[in-house]
């Protein structure tokens, strides 16, 4: 979908990105990560032409993006940045709807659509279609910009460290989001953070940058266990890379299931097949009991997770 061939971006003397090489494959989440000023979003952005390449290639589709119409090229990729970005004096459902409206789709489909994309964005279009930016919380206009982003069904979704901003609760809630839309709508996706949590809990692969080169592209998993050098070492952290590499994986991996569901127990939450076996060890150590119930979405147990299964299969 989307490939750099020794790409450099210079501006003056100074070398912002130096000839990386970077492919990021067709509903792939791509996430850029590293220091500030490392060119992160110098890279990003020279992926939809908002700066030119100074030297090497970009291929999008296969095609050079220095061939397409900038104002075409852009259209067609949805783009998400820190503090939203959105026009104070539009409502939300007006935002949400720019791009669509400058591809002239039909009032109903317009409508259809931002409707559709507040629903998946858990925002309910009779309360909040109406509202203007400064009515909403930090986290409901990132929302919004989002929705924006995907409102006419780019095929790339670009998104500059778009929750660098939120609290950490709102931050997680959103990251949260995105691994539920991704699943649905399925994006290639371009994502760059400074949080090495964040990277490894979104990515389907992670390109670590420093001073301008790509240092190591690879999986979140091969990252943890085999960093290419100290800085990418340093980056992941040394004495708690077991516990991230526990984050990664879901407790239906190492969960007993039940050959039939059985009764919940009311007024205790349990664990989920989705929650990541960090998780359970955590509720494990805090309630200091050997297991925990795995329960459905409707409250049912489906099974256990041990501690016993999970600190020998664990990482």
């Amino acid at each position: 979908m989307i490939e750099l061939k020794n790409v450099t971006r210079r501006f003056g003397e100074a070398i912002a990105v130096d000839n990386i090489n970077l492919t990021v494959e067709t509903g792939e989440v791509c996430v850029l990560v590293g220091s500030s000023g490392c060119g992160k979003s110098t890279t990003l952005r020279m992926i939809n032409r908002l700066l030119p390449h100074s030297a090497g290639e970009i291929l999008v589709d296969g095609e050079s993006v220095t061939a397409m119409n900038p104002d075409q090229l852009r259209l067609n990729m949805g783009y998400v940045i820190q503090g939203t970005g959105l026009f104070p004096h539009w409502t939300v459902a007006r935002n949400i709807a720019m791009v669509p409206q400058l591809l002239k789709w039909p009032r109903d489909r317009i409508e259809a659509r931002v409707r559709e994309l507040m629903t998946l964005l858990d925002l309910d279009p009779a309360t909040h279609a109406h509202k203007y930016p400064q009515q909403l919380s930090g986290g409901q206009a990132q929302r919004v910009g989002v929705a924006r982003a995907l409102a006419a069904d780019p095929n790339i979704l670009l998104m500059d460290e778009p929750f660098g901003a939120l609290d950490a609760i709102t931050r997680e809630n959103l990251q949260l989001e995105m691994l539920r839309i991704q699943r649905q709508v399925c994006k290639t996706t371009v994502f760059v953070t400074h949080d090495i949590d964040e990277a490894l809990r979104l990515a389907t692969r992670i390109a670590v940058m420093d001073q301008g080169r790509i240092i190591q592209h690879d999986t979140p998993e091969n990252i943890l266990r085999r960093p290419a050098s100290a800085f990418v070492e340093s980056l992941v952290g040394k004495q708690d890379r077991g516990l991230k590499l526990m984050s990664l994986r879901p407790v239906r991996e190492l969960m007993v299931r039940h050959p039939e569901p059985r009764p919940g127990t009311p007024g205790e939450d349990g664990l989920h097949e989705d929650d990541s076996l960090r998780l359970a060890l955590s509720v494990m150590l805090w309630r200091d009991r050997p297991e925990v119930a795995v329960l459905d979405d409707q409250g049912q147990e489906v099974g256990v997770i041990t501690r016993e299964r999970l600190l020998q299969g664990g990482i």
